[in-house]
């Protein structure tokens, strides 16, 4: 799987200060891959930086779409873009820096072992830097009421980082996948997991975004939280 047809997908809302740099450093670490960038129409121009950059870069591609719809709902855009393209392997990240581009090649190699690879803060090797204590908890509490509830068989359910084979997300029906926002991330393995996937999960440290603003916030915990209730009352 090492040569096998990647794409690498960014969802963006106001990320311009980051994309350009980011955009070199993926494709500097996956030179054969193809960057798809899902911009929900961002004020700060990063849908026009990435036409621009487009036409001079033939791996790019950039998605727009109306408006702010959420993580959730753009990679689902992402998946649909990588089935119907024949991709064999799409990795998610975040286009704010806190995913390190290095790790990507160790993500894809993995997927000759397994459906899912996720790029974990919570095994042996993994970090996080640059976050308060609180943060730390609440993301450790999260990722331990998915792993009770769900029986979610990873260390780190909540991160983005992650590397999928589109064979088995051909599986999925995606219209069962109802979160719009972060939520996605613990609802796609639980439907990965109930259609048979097996999972790996490679060391990373998780940063602190370089520019702009999160979009995390107590909105999306409580979608978190709603949606592994919701998913649990379905086991």
């Amino acid at each position: 799987m090492t040569t096998a047809r990647t794409l690498v997908a960014l969802a963006t809302y106001n990320e311009v200060e980051n994309l350009p740099e980011l955009t070199d450093a993926i494709l500097r670490e996956l030179p054969a891959a193809d960057l798809l960038v899902v911009d929900d129409n961002s004020p700060d121009g990063s849908g026009r930086w990435c036409d621009e950059r487009a036409a001079s870069e033939p791996q790019l591609r950039c998605l727009h779409r109306a408006g702010k719809m959420g993580l959730g709902s753009a990679t689902r855009e992402a998946i649909r873009y990588a089935i119907a393209r024949d991709y064999d392997v799409i990795v998610t990240m975040d286009a704010d820096w806190s995913h390190d581009p290095a790790h990507l090649p160790e993500l894809v190699a993995a997927t000759a072992r397994a459906d899912v690879v996720i790029g974990s803060r919570y095994v042996d090797g993994g970090a996080i830097a640059g976050w308060p204590w609180h943060r730390r908890l609440l993301s450790r509490t999260l990722n331990r009421l998915s792993h009770t509830m769900l029986r979610l068989p990873v260390h780190d359910a909540s991160g983005a980082f992650r590397a999928y084979r589109v064979s088995k997300l051909r599986e999925l029906e995606l219209t069962d996948i109802r979160a719009g926002g972060y939520a996605y991330l613990e609802e796609i393995l639980w439907h990965l997991a109930r259609a048979g996937a097996n999972f790996a999960e490679v060391p990373i440290t998780f940063c602190e975004r370089r520019a702009g603003r999160s979009k995390a916030n107590l909105r999306e915990v409580a979608g978190k939280i709603f949606t592994v209730l919701r998913l649990a009352s379905r086991r």
